[in-house]
């Protein structure tokens, strides 16, 4: 099938457009912005992967590189991450709140997730855990207020000594994780993995602090979700901005009936009956005729982060094993998805050993169905990764399936 883009017609005027795995697999490539010519443009070079994308997840691990950095490089290779991160703090285009987990997304669309923030205050407010924090979020408050952008410890009413595991909080670290999600308070930037606090109506334009009704903003999300996915289910368009399923359908069929989704059939897609499963297509999706990238992902890559997606799209099962016990991991800490020719075929355990300048592969992993040329393409993804970071070479343990030279230098 030559490239294409899907009819607007309505859909009660439609039957199902039917769609190869394959198909839908390139389909859900090209919405996520991978492309057949992937080099950065020169001007606004992020702006592709960004609008592609939508949300860009924010993680604290970084064994290897900060996970919101790796989406622009499995999709176009080697770049300044401080260009990136200029772009999401400085030019006020971007903010971060909880759109799928911790995410960047577009400051105009901080509006859609307004709903969310009422839930927080009202569960909060319900839970009694307000009423337990009144003082300190007021003392909070007026911190910011007199002083602008603070970190938690510099809102502290004294250093705190005998700290326990990074999950020990103090009041003042509830208090202002509380006026966050209740979108009292933004972040104004970040400092390795801690955030900087600003009350939002010192860094955002008032636009931005206007709510949208929760209808049409769970519309919106939808309808976004789907772009970005340009083929799913309703549970893959729901988990994208976690919404709940009942609401994401509605909305769904909102958009089917104004032409904005169009029902899909994708041959092996079903549901745990055995049926056919549900699917919908963007009308602006392509269809491309071929698209056959070889990336390694974050992850919390969108195209992999919602993972009964992922074994139905790809035929890939994965699970982060950051929180497995180290004698029940199976393939490593921190594995990176391989994709070759548009297929999962692998997963590499990643360290970046910075203080000798070597990109540490503690494991390398290979598919059943692994393309023959897996190994040779893992070596040149390794090889400019460790160039990425500043590295000088790739070191490879040997554990795994998947056969690597055991020492090659950054491309």
């Amino acid at each position: 099938m030559s490239e294409s883009t899907a009819s607007a017609a309505p859909s009660a005027a439609r039957t199902a457009v039917r769609l190869t795995p394959a198909q839908a697999r390139r389909i859900a490539l090209a919405a996520q912005g991978f492309t057949a010519t992937p080099r950065l443009r020169r001007r606004r070079p992020f702006d592709p992967a960004l609008e592609r994308l939508h949300v860009l997840q924010i993680d604290s691990v970084n064994v290897f590189a900060r996970s919101h950095y790796l989406p622009v490089f499995s999709r176009h290779g080697g770049y300044d991450p401080s260009a990136l991160d200029r772009q999401l703090w400085t030019s006020g285009e971007f903010t971060e709140y909880w759109a799928h987990e911790a995410a960047f997304i577009p400051v105009a669309d901080r509006g859609l997730f307004a709903w969310r923030m009422a839930e927080y205050r009202e569960r909060h407010s319900r839970s009694g855990r307000e009423d337990a924090l009144a003082t300190e979020l007021a003392r909070v408050r007026a911190t910011l207020a007199a002083e602008g952008p603070r970190f938690v410890r510099e809102l502290e009413p004294a250093p705190r000594g005998g700290r326990g595991p990074w999950w020990d909080w103090s009041d003042t670290k509830r208090a202002v994780e509380m006026l966050f999600a209740s979108g009292e308070v933004v972040a104004a930037g970040r400092e390795g993995f801690q955030r900087r606090y600003a009350l939002a109506e010192q860094v955002l334009p008032a636009a931005a602090l206007e709510p949208v009704p929760r209808a049409e903003a769970e519309r919106r999300l939808v309808e976004r979700a789907a772009r970005s996915l340009g083929v799913g289910t309703v549970a893959d368009i729901a988990d994208y901005h976690r919404l709940k399923v009942g609401p994401a359908r509605r909305a769904v069929h909102e958009l089917a009936e104004a032409g904005v989704l169009l029902p899909a059939h994708v041959a092996g897609w079903t549901n745990g009956a055995g049926r056919p499963e549900e699917a919908w297509l963007h009308r602006d999706a392509r269809i491309p005729a071929r698209l056959a990238p070889d990336a390694l992902l974050t992850p919390f890559d969108p195209l992999v982060w919602f993972r009964p997606r992922a074994e139905r799209m790809f035929d890939f099962h994965y699970r982060i094993e950051i929180y497995t016990p180290k004698e029940q991991r199976r393939y490593g800490y921190y594995c990176l998805p391989l994709m070759v020719g548009g297929a999962l075929a692998g997963r590499i355990d990643l360290k970046a050993d910075r203080g000798s300048g070597a990109l540490l592969v503690q494991a390398a992993w290979s598919e059943e169905r692994a393309p023959a040329r897996t190994a040779e393409t893992a070596v040149g993804l390794l090889a400019r990764a460790a160039a990425w970071q500043g590295l000088d070479e790739v070191r490879v343990s040997g554990a795994g399936n998947l056969r690597l030279p055991a020492r090659f230098d950054a491309a």
